[in-house]
């Protein structure tokens, strides 16, 4: 567990703000970004750009799932905004190779200032914690646990609760190609609801594969791990923005064929940019 705490009271209610669900970016469409409760942001896609600054400097964590730019791209300029207005650094979570890559990469003072010793190494706007997947994490109110994942860069999922193991989770697979370890887990834990990314069409199968993303019949092949005792909710994010509308018909589609053949339908729901979610 961590030993980053504060004074809130403690509530079995979980509040999602879908700041970002998209694969891309286009008019009205973000990057992954979530804000749960008003403390923690899960990613930093270009979703948190719609914070006001006053919400910005009220995040005290960011928990990250891997270092693609649409998960990270809105971290650093983050900081630049409203670094000054903070008491403390922003605590933020990630794989050590994923801490390593914005440090290379981001952090550099080439692509951008090394806030790991700005304004100054004893108080820096960010401080960088490593996680493994597995690890759980007491970020105030919350627990936190890094959930398996399978993409092209060392990644992981989350699930994230109010009121401890009993509680309902809010599980979000991360981006992530064939993952039974994901499930192994998930299925061991009261999900309340299930968030999972399916980036590309069917006609886009092959590239999918590739990059370790899901389409609709890998997360037909996916979904086929679940518990068949949980009952919630599978909200779909990531999808491409020329794409989404397809996709959503050919996970339809996929459920029509459940029926058919005597399966009970999934409860499918799309996320979208500013939605309030309650677990």
């Amino acid at each position: 567990m961590s030993d980053l705490h504060s004074a809130e009271v403690p509530t079995s209610s979980l509040r999602v703000r879908v700041l970002g669900c998209s694969g891309a970016i286009s008019s009205g469409n973000r990057t992954t970004a979530f804000l749960v409760g008003r403390h923690l942001l899960v990613d930093a896609g270009t979703g948190v750009g719609d914070l006001t600054l006053e919400e910005m400097a009220d995040v005290r964590y960011v928990v990250l799932t891997h270092s693609h730019l649409d998960h990270i791209a809105a971290l650093p300029l983050m900081l630049d905004a409203v670094g000054s207005r903070r008491t403390r650094p922003l605590q933020v979570f990630a794989l050590a190779e994923t801490i390593s890559a914005l440090r290379s990469h981001v952090f550099n003072g080439v692509i951008w200032p090394d806030f790991e010793r700005l304004p100054n190494p004893h108080a820096p706007f960010v401080q960088f914690h490593p996680l493994h997947t597995g690890q759980r994490l007491q970020l105030d109110n919350l627990q936190v646990e890094a959930l398996p994942a399978a993409h092209t860069v060392p990644a992981v999922g989350y699930a994230v609760s109010a009121g401890g193991e009993d509680s309902p989770h809010w599980v979000f697979s991360g981006d992530t190609g064939h993952n039974p370890a994901f499930w192994h887990r998930v299925n061991q834990l009261p999900v309340g609801m299930l968030v999972m990314e399916t980036a590309f069409s069917e006609r886009e199968a092959g590239l999918a594969a590739i990059s370790q993303h899901l389409c609709p019949s890998a997360l037909a092949t996916q979904l086929a791990l679940m518990d068949p005792g949980m009952d919630c909710t599978v909200y779909i994010t990531h999808t491409k923005p020329a794409e989404s509308e397809l996709i959503m018909q050919e996970i339809m589609q996929l459920n029509a064929q459940r029926v058919a053949a005597g399966l009970r339908p999934h409860a499918f729901a799309w996320l979208h940019t500013g939605q309030e979610l309650t677990v």
